[in-house]
């Protein structure tokens, strides 16, 4: 490692640049049999429990959506919260939940289900989002855009309750409302593999890299 990148690492990010980190683990996990997706363990880990590792080191603060099983959730070391809107609304609620209770002025949410995230997934967001003056930033690899994986400016709040006490909760249709901006991440479309069956989790187990169990 140079210099340069080493700097990069230890360096504090300005205050207004600074990023919570929010972890999306409110879904029911129908696919995988009605359990809590997260907490399924994954070559002898939970697999929220890879995707938080891959997430920490990215960002400020960490905290967790989940709207099941609070005192495993809380077991992993960070704030844990559920939606503010009742009966599983989806993504949208989950990061207006962690919009209204964030430290930071940014806020960048990953899924549960997604243990191979990429490593320079907050920078390669935040550095579009600023060089674009968005309100967003959204990955993509190729025609696929991956929702889930954002960053966004936490005064967003305000608007983003708004469009779900009118009854919105498409993801697109709240985005087409803002200034966007979409990050390719052609490079590591593995990176976006989410994890939602009991086969897809064992192909996973397989893929890991060596030693991350």
């Amino acid at each position: 490692m140079n210099d340069s990148e080493l700097a990069s690492i230890t360096t504090p990010r300005p205050a207004e640049r600074r990023i919570t980190g929010v972890l999306l683990a409110g879904g029911q996990g129908s696919r995988m049999g009605g359990v809590d997706k997260g907490l399924v363990e994954l070559a002898g880990r939970p697999m929220a429990a890879h995707a938080l590792a891959r997430l920490a080191p990215q960002v400020d603060e960490l905290i967790i959506n989940a709207n099941q099983n609070p005192s495993a959730w809380q077991a992993f070391g960070h704030p844990v919260f559920g939606d503010d809107i009742g009966g599983f609304a989806g993504p949208l609620a989950g990061l207006h939940a962690a919009l209204v209770r964030a430290r930071h002025p940014l806020v960048v949410t990953a899924p549960c289900d997604s243990p191979f995230l990429p490593a320079d997934l907050v920078e390669r967001l935040a550095t579009a989002l600023h060089a674009a003056g968005a309100q967003l930033a959204v990955a993509k690899t190729f025609d696929q855009p991956h929702p889930v994986f954002c960053l966004c400016r936490r005064d967003l709040a305000e608007h983003l309750g708004t469009f779900l006490a009118g009854g919105g909760r498409k993801i697109d249709r709240w985005y087409g409302s803002l200034k966007v901006v979409e990050v390719a991440f052609d490079d590591e479309e593995a990176a976006f593999r989410n994890i939602n069956t009991r086969d897809e989790l064992a192909a996973a187990a397989k893929d890991l890299p060596a030693g991350a169990a």
